[in-house]
Protein backbone atom coordinates (compact mmCIF):
# COMPACT_ATOMS: atom_id res chain seq x y z
CA UNK A 1 0.00 0.00 0.00
CA UNK A 2 1.47 3.57 -1.00
CA UNK A 3 2.28 5.60 1.89
CA UNK A 4 0.62 9.12 1.84
CA UNK A 5 3.40 10.66 2.54
CA UNK A 6 5.30 9.39 -0.52
CA UNK A 7 5.33 12.22 -2.89
CA UNK A 8 5.37 14.66 0.26
CA UNK A 9 6.26 18.08 -0.63
CA UNK A 10 6.82 16.83 -4.43
CA UNK A 11 5.02 17.48 -7.34
CA UNK A 12 3.35 15.33 -10.09
CA UNK A 13 2.79 16.26 -13.12
CA UNK A 14 -0.32 14.46 -14.68
CA UNK A 15 -0.69 14.72 -18.46
CA UNK A 16 -4.33 14.47 -19.63
CA UNK A 17 -5.65 14.50 -15.85
CA UNK A 18 -9.31 15.90 -17.22
CA UNK A 19 -9.79 12.50 -18.92
CA UNK A 20 -11.21 9.24 -17.43
CA UNK A 21 -8.64 7.51 -15.83
CA UNK A 22 -6.37 10.47 -15.81
CA UNK A 23 -8.98 12.22 -13.19
CA UNK A 24 -9.18 9.28 -10.91
CA UNK A 25 -5.17 9.52 -10.79
CA UNK A 26 -5.60 12.91 -9.56
CA UNK A 27 -8.19 12.13 -6.99
CA UNK A 28 -6.08 9.41 -6.12
CA UNK A 29 -2.83 12.05 -5.73
CA UNK A 30 -5.03 14.85 -3.81
CA UNK A 31 -7.47 12.55 -1.56
CA UNK A 32 -4.40 9.55 -0.28
CA UNK A 33 -1.56 11.42 -0.96
CA UNK A 34 0.56 14.61 -0.05
CA UNK A 35 1.75 15.63 -3.35
CA UNK A 36 1.57 18.80 -5.62
CA UNK A 37 -0.55 17.65 -8.52
CA UNK A 38 0.19 19.20 -11.91
CA UNK A 39 -2.84 18.27 -14.43
CA UNK A 40 -1.58 19.24 -18.03
CA UNK A 41 -4.56 18.73 -20.28
CA UNK A 42 -5.53 19.92 -23.81
CA UNK A 43 -9.44 19.88 -22.54
CA UNK A 44 -10.70 17.97 -25.69
CA UNK A 45 -14.04 16.60 -25.93
CA UNK A 46 -13.83 13.49 -23.86
CA UNK A 47 -12.04 15.75 -20.88
CA UNK A 48 -13.98 17.22 -17.86
CA UNK A 49 -13.12 19.32 -15.17
CA UNK A 50 -15.93 18.60 -13.10
CA UNK A 51 -14.45 15.17 -12.83
CA UNK A 52 -12.41 16.66 -10.18
CA UNK A 53 -14.43 18.14 -8.12
CA UNK A 54 -12.35 18.43 -4.64
CA UNK A 55 -9.64 20.45 -7.25
CA UNK A 56 -11.36 23.77 -6.95
CA UNK A 57 -9.75 26.04 -4.55
CA UNK A 58 -7.16 22.94 -3.43
CA UNK A 59 -4.06 24.36 -2.51
CA UNK A 60 -1.91 21.55 -3.75
CA UNK A 61 -3.54 21.29 -7.55
CA UNK A 62 -2.83 23.61 -10.32
CA UNK A 63 -4.38 23.09 -13.82
CA UNK A 64 -2.61 24.28 -16.95
CA UNK A 65 -4.47 23.81 -20.50
CA UNK A 66 -1.46 22.76 -22.78
CA UNK A 67 -1.11 20.03 -25.48
CA UNK A 68 2.25 17.56 -25.12
CA UNK A 69 2.63 18.69 -28.94
CA UNK A 70 3.42 21.81 -27.96
CA UNK A 71 7.65 21.38 -26.49
CA UNK A 72 8.07 25.32 -25.67
CA UNK A 73 4.90 24.92 -23.41
CA UNK A 74 5.92 21.89 -21.64
CA UNK A 75 9.71 23.16 -21.19
CA UNK A 76 7.59 25.93 -19.37
CA UNK A 77 5.61 23.75 -16.95
CA UNK A 78 9.17 21.52 -16.10
CA UNK A 79 11.18 24.56 -15.04
CA UNK A 80 8.43 26.36 -13.31
CA UNK A 81 6.78 23.55 -10.97
CA UNK A 82 10.23 20.90 -11.28
CA UNK A 83 8.57 17.84 -11.14
CA UNK A 84 9.71 14.38 -9.24
CA UNK A 85 7.62 12.66 -11.67
CA UNK A 86 4.98 12.82 -14.63
CA UNK A 87 2.66 10.33 -15.11
CA UNK A 88 1.26 10.32 -18.75
CA UNK A 89 -2.83 9.52 -19.48
CA UNK A 90 -2.92 12.21 -22.44
CA UNK A 91 -4.26 10.27 -25.20
CA UNK A 92 -7.14 9.53 -27.92
CA UNK A 93 -8.19 6.61 -26.61
CA UNK A 94 -11.54 5.45 -28.36
CA UNK A 95 -11.13 2.87 -30.65
CA UNK A 96 -14.08 3.83 -32.95
CA UNK A 97 -13.29 6.99 -33.18
CA UNK A 98 -9.49 6.02 -34.33
CA UNK A 99 -11.08 3.88 -37.15
CA UNK A 100 -13.31 6.78 -38.17
CA UNK A 101 -10.16 9.59 -37.60
CA UNK A 102 -7.00 8.30 -37.38
CA UNK A 103 -5.09 10.92 -37.97
CA UNK A 104 -5.28 12.58 -34.47
CA UNK A 105 -4.33 9.97 -33.08
CA UNK A 106 -0.91 9.83 -34.65
CA UNK A 107 -0.41 13.42 -33.54
CA UNK A 108 -1.74 12.72 -29.92
CA UNK A 109 -0.16 9.23 -29.10
CA UNK A 110 2.28 9.12 -30.87
CA UNK A 111 4.20 12.58 -31.84
CA UNK A 112 2.77 13.87 -28.42
CA UNK A 113 4.43 10.87 -26.68
CA UNK A 114 7.80 11.90 -28.63
CA UNK A 115 7.50 15.38 -27.61
CA UNK A 116 6.86 14.24 -24.34
CA UNK A 117 9.65 12.67 -24.26
CA UNK A 118 12.21 14.85 -25.66
CA UNK A 119 11.36 17.70 -23.22
CA UNK A 120 11.21 15.56 -20.25
CA UNK A 121 14.88 14.29 -20.92
CA UNK A 122 16.31 18.12 -21.61
CA UNK A 123 14.62 18.54 -17.81
CA UNK A 124 15.72 15.67 -16.42
CA UNK A 125 19.52 16.15 -17.87
CA UNK A 126 19.76 19.27 -16.49
CA UNK A 127 18.50 17.96 -12.73
CA UNK A 128 21.38 17.60 -9.98
CA UNK A 129 22.08 13.92 -9.45
CA UNK A 130 19.90 13.09 -6.19
CA UNK A 131 16.95 15.02 -8.39
CA UNK A 132 18.23 12.92 -11.25
CA UNK A 133 18.04 10.11 -9.28
CA UNK A 134 14.32 10.75 -7.49
CA UNK A 135 12.69 11.31 -10.85
CA UNK A 136 10.31 9.20 -12.69
CA UNK A 137 8.31 8.94 -15.83
CA UNK A 138 5.34 6.42 -16.28
CA UNK A 139 3.69 5.93 -19.20
CA UNK A 140 0.21 4.40 -19.22
CA UNK A 141 -0.74 2.21 -21.84
CA UNK A 142 -3.13 -0.33 -23.22
CA UNK A 143 -3.28 -4.23 -23.12
CA UNK A 144 -4.81 -3.53 -26.52
CA UNK A 145 -1.20 -3.39 -28.18
CA UNK A 146 -1.54 -6.97 -27.58
CA UNK A 147 -3.79 -7.57 -29.96
CA UNK A 148 -6.05 -10.72 -29.95
CA UNK A 149 -6.19 -13.36 -27.58
CA UNK A 150 -7.13 -17.14 -28.30
CA UNK A 151 -9.74 -18.64 -25.98
CA UNK A 152 -7.08 -19.67 -23.65
CA UNK A 153 -3.65 -18.05 -22.31
CA UNK A 154 -3.11 -14.40 -20.56
CA UNK A 155 -1.45 -11.05 -21.78
CA UNK A 156 2.51 -11.28 -19.68
CA UNK A 157 4.55 -8.52 -19.92
CA UNK A 158 6.69 -10.95 -22.36
CA UNK A 159 4.29 -10.92 -24.73
CA UNK A 160 4.76 -9.65 -28.33
CA UNK A 161 2.82 -6.32 -29.80
CA UNK A 162 0.50 -7.22 -32.33
CA UNK A 163 -2.17 -4.11 -32.42
CA UNK A 164 -5.32 -4.49 -35.05
CA UNK A 165 -6.67 -1.06 -34.88
CA UNK A 166 -5.61 2.31 -35.62
CA UNK A 167 -5.63 3.34 -31.87
CA UNK A 168 -4.26 0.68 -30.43
CA UNK A 169 -1.43 0.94 -33.26
CA UNK A 170 -0.48 4.23 -31.85
CA UNK A 171 -0.68 3.54 -28.69
CA UNK A 172 1.85 0.54 -29.33
CA UNK A 173 4.14 2.91 -31.33
CA UNK A 174 4.31 5.22 -27.93
CA UNK A 175 5.31 2.28 -25.86
CA UNK A 176 7.97 1.25 -27.92
CA UNK A 177 9.08 5.36 -28.06
CA UNK A 178 9.37 5.34 -24.09
CA UNK A 179 11.16 2.17 -24.06
CA UNK A 180 14.02 3.26 -26.78
CA UNK A 181 14.15 6.75 -24.93
CA UNK A 182 15.18 4.66 -21.79
CA UNK A 183 17.54 2.27 -23.55
CA UNK A 184 19.47 4.77 -25.62
CA UNK A 185 19.42 8.21 -22.98
CA UNK A 186 19.02 6.62 -19.97
CA UNK A 187 16.03 8.46 -18.99
CA UNK A 188 14.24 7.12 -16.06
CA UNK A 189 11.31 5.27 -17.34
CA UNK A 190 8.14 3.16 -16.60
CA UNK A 191 5.47 1.53 -18.49
CA UNK A 192 2.04 0.09 -17.84
CA UNK A 193 -0.20 -2.04 -19.63
CA UNK A 194 -3.91 -2.11 -17.94
CA UNK A 195 -6.92 -4.49 -19.37
CA UNK A 196 -10.70 -2.24 -19.52
CA UNK A 197 -11.06 0.24 -17.15
CA UNK A 198 -15.00 1.08 -16.12
CA UNK A 199 -16.21 3.37 -13.13
CA UNK A 200 -17.65 6.85 -12.13
CA UNK A 201 -16.74 9.82 -14.58
CA UNK A 202 -16.50 7.61 -17.20
CA UNK A 203 -16.99 9.58 -20.80
CA UNK A 204 -20.64 8.14 -22.34
CA UNK A 205 -19.04 7.10 -25.53
CA UNK A 206 -17.29 4.23 -24.64
CA UNK A 207 -19.53 1.04 -23.56
CA UNK A 208 -20.88 0.74 -19.72
CA UNK A 209 -22.00 4.38 -19.40
CA UNK A 210 -22.87 3.79 -22.94
CA UNK A 211 -25.42 1.32 -22.00
CA UNK A 212 -25.83 2.25 -18.64
CA UNK A 213 -27.57 5.90 -20.36
CA UNK A 214 -29.31 4.14 -23.21
CA UNK A 215 -31.14 1.36 -20.37
CA UNK A 216 -31.64 4.49 -18.56
CA UNK A 217 -33.82 6.42 -21.83
CA UNK A 218 -35.27 2.99 -22.33
CA UNK A 219 -33.47 2.98 -26.09
CA UNK A 220 -31.86 -0.02 -27.96
CA UNK A 221 -28.78 -1.63 -26.06
CA UNK A 222 -26.57 -2.33 -29.38
CA UNK A 223 -24.14 -5.21 -28.68
CA UNK A 224 -21.64 -5.74 -31.68
CA UNK A 225 -21.18 -8.95 -33.50
CA UNK A 226 -22.57 -12.08 -31.42
CA UNK A 227 -21.34 -10.27 -28.13
CA UNK A 228 -18.64 -12.71 -27.11
CA UNK A 229 -15.85 -10.64 -27.74
CA UNK A 230 -14.29 -10.77 -23.99
CA UNK A 231 -12.78 -7.99 -21.94
CA UNK A 232 -10.83 -7.76 -18.77
CA UNK A 233 -12.55 -5.37 -16.46
CA UNK A 234 -10.45 -2.95 -14.07
CA UNK A 235 -12.64 -0.49 -11.32
CA UNK A 236 -10.89 2.87 -11.91
CA UNK A 237 -9.92 3.35 -8.71
CA UNK A 238 -8.21 0.30 -8.38
CA UNK A 239 -6.27 1.18 -11.45
CA UNK A 240 -5.17 4.64 -10.09
CA UNK A 241 -3.92 3.26 -6.92
CA UNK A 242 -1.57 0.75 -8.93
CA UNK A 243 -0.30 3.44 -10.99
CA UNK A 244 0.26 5.81 -7.80
CA UNK A 245 2.48 2.48 -6.72
CA UNK A 246 4.60 2.13 -9.61
CA UNK A 247 5.68 5.31 -9.96
CA UNK A 248 6.73 5.32 -6.70
CA UNK A 249 7.80 2.05 -5.97
CA UNK A 250 8.47 0.42 -9.92
CA UNK A 251 11.78 -0.42 -10.57
CA UNK A 252 13.00 2.12 -13.70
CA UNK A 253 12.57 -0.21 -17.08
CA UNK A 254 10.13 -2.30 -15.98
CA UNK A 255 6.74 -2.74 -17.57
CA UNK A 256 3.58 -3.87 -15.33
CA UNK A 257 0.60 -5.13 -16.65
CA UNK A 258 -2.24 -3.76 -14.63
CA UNK A 259 -5.61 -6.53 -14.67
CA UNK A 260 -8.45 -7.21 -12.44
CA UNK A 261 -8.84 -11.04 -13.48
CA UNK A 262 -12.20 -10.57 -13.77
CA UNK A 263 -12.97 -11.72 -17.91
CA UNK A 264 -16.85 -11.04 -19.07
CA UNK A 265 -18.07 -11.31 -22.68
CA UNK A 266 -19.91 -8.21 -24.15
CA UNK A 267 -22.93 -9.56 -23.32
CA UNK A 268 -22.68 -10.70 -20.10
CA UNK A 269 -21.15 -7.28 -18.85
CA UNK A 270 -24.52 -5.43 -20.59
CA UNK A 271 -26.78 -8.10 -19.16
CA UNK A 272 -25.18 -7.34 -15.65
CA UNK A 273 -26.00 -2.92 -16.33
CA UNK A 274 -29.52 -3.75 -17.42
CA UNK A 275 -30.01 -6.33 -14.12
CA UNK A 276 -28.42 -3.31 -12.21
CA UNK A 277 -30.41 -0.89 -13.53
CA UNK A 278 -33.90 -2.97 -13.21
CA UNK A 279 -32.79 -3.01 -8.91
CA UNK A 280 -31.86 -0.02 -8.65
CA UNK A 281 -34.31 2.28 -11.35
CA UNK A 282 -36.87 -0.06 -11.91
CA UNK A 283 -38.50 0.23 -15.67
CA UNK A 284 -42.19 0.37 -15.99
CA UNK A 285 -41.98 -1.35 -19.39
CA UNK A 286 -40.29 -4.41 -18.18
CA UNK A 287 -36.54 -6.19 -18.07
CA UNK A 288 -34.03 -3.64 -19.63
CA UNK A 289 -32.76 -7.39 -21.07
CA UNK A 290 -35.43 -6.96 -23.40
CA UNK A 291 -33.86 -3.61 -24.92
CA UNK A 292 -30.73 -6.00 -26.24
CA UNK A 293 -30.31 -6.36 -29.93
CA UNK A 294 -26.94 -7.07 -32.10
CA UNK A 295 -25.58 -4.98 -34.54
CA UNK A 296 -22.25 -5.36 -37.45
CA UNK A 297 -19.11 -5.80 -35.71
CA UNK A 298 -16.20 -3.57 -35.39
CA UNK A 299 -14.27 -3.63 -38.52
CA UNK A 300 -11.01 -5.53 -36.71
CA UNK A 301 -12.61 -6.60 -33.58
CA UNK A 302 -10.37 -7.90 -31.15
CA UNK A 303 -11.89 -11.17 -29.72
CA UNK A 304 -10.50 -11.67 -26.45
CA UNK A 305 -8.11 -9.73 -23.74
CA UNK A 306 -7.30 -10.51 -20.43
CA UNK A 307 -4.62 -9.37 -18.00
CA UNK A 308 -2.14 -11.86 -16.16
CA UNK A 309 -1.21 -8.99 -13.04
CA UNK A 310 1.23 -11.63 -11.04
CA UNK A 311 4.04 -9.37 -11.68
CA UNK A 312 2.70 -6.61 -10.26
CA UNK A 313 1.01 -8.47 -7.35
CA UNK A 314 4.27 -9.96 -6.58
CA UNK A 315 6.48 -7.30 -6.34
CA UNK A 316 4.69 -4.17 -5.61
CA UNK A 317 1.63 -5.83 -3.45
CA UNK A 318 -0.65 -4.29 -5.46
CA UNK A 319 -4.61 -5.80 -5.19
CA UNK A 320 -7.57 -4.57 -6.69
CA UNK A 321 -10.29 -3.84 -3.83
CA UNK A 322 -13.15 -4.56 -6.08
CA UNK A 323 -14.46 -7.39 -8.27
CA UNK A 324 -16.50 -6.82 -11.04
CA UNK A 325 -20.13 -7.50 -9.12
CA UNK A 326 -19.24 -4.88 -6.77
CA UNK A 327 -17.86 -2.30 -8.84
CA UNK A 328 -19.78 -2.34 -11.60
CA UNK A 329 -22.86 -1.94 -8.68
CA UNK A 330 -21.07 1.41 -7.55
CA UNK A 331 -21.07 2.25 -10.92
CA UNK A 332 -24.38 1.86 -12.07
CA UNK A 333 -24.99 3.79 -8.71
CA UNK A 334 -22.95 6.33 -9.16
CA UNK A 335 -24.67 7.22 -12.94
CA UNK A 336 -28.07 7.50 -10.82
CA UNK A 337 -26.88 9.56 -7.75
CA UNK A 338 -24.99 11.98 -10.47
CA UNK A 339 -27.14 12.47 -13.27
CA UNK A 340 -25.94 16.38 -13.06
CA UNK A 341 -22.66 15.60 -14.55
CA UNK A 342 -23.53 13.21 -17.23
CA UNK A 343 -26.28 15.25 -18.15
CA UNK A 344 -24.19 18.75 -18.52
CA UNK A 345 -22.39 16.43 -21.14
CA UNK A 346 -25.61 15.75 -23.47
CA UNK A 347 -26.36 19.73 -23.11
CA UNK A 348 -23.17 20.27 -24.59
CA UNK A 349 -23.95 18.44 -27.97
CA UNK A 350 -22.91 14.68 -27.27
CA UNK A 351 -25.20 12.29 -28.93
CA UNK A 352 -24.69 8.56 -27.28
CA UNK A 353 -24.71 6.88 -30.90
CA UNK A 354 -22.18 4.96 -32.74
CA UNK A 355 -19.11 5.93 -35.19
CA UNK A 356 -16.34 3.86 -36.43
CA UNK A 357 -18.53 2.68 -39.61
CA UNK A 358 -15.55 4.16 -41.86
CA UNK A 359 -13.67 0.48 -41.94
CA UNK A 360 -16.27 -1.24 -43.63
Amino acid sequence: MLSPDAFANHTIVVTGGAGFIGSAVVRYLLEETHANVVNVDKLTYAANLASIPQANGHARYKLEKLDICDGNALRRIFERYQPVGIMNLAAESHVDRSIDGPSVFVQTNLVGTFTLLQETLRYWQNLGSEQRDRFRLLHVSTDEVFGSLADEGLFTEESPYAPNSPYSATKAGSDHLVRAWHETYGLPTLLTNCSNNYGPYHFPEKLIPHMILKGLAGESLPVYGDGMNIRDWLYVEDHARALALVLDRGAVGETYNIGARSERTNREVVEAICDLLDAQCPSQTGSRRELISFVPDRPGHDRRYAIDPSKIERALGWQPRESFSSGMARTVRWYLENKIWWEDILRRGYRVERVGLEGR
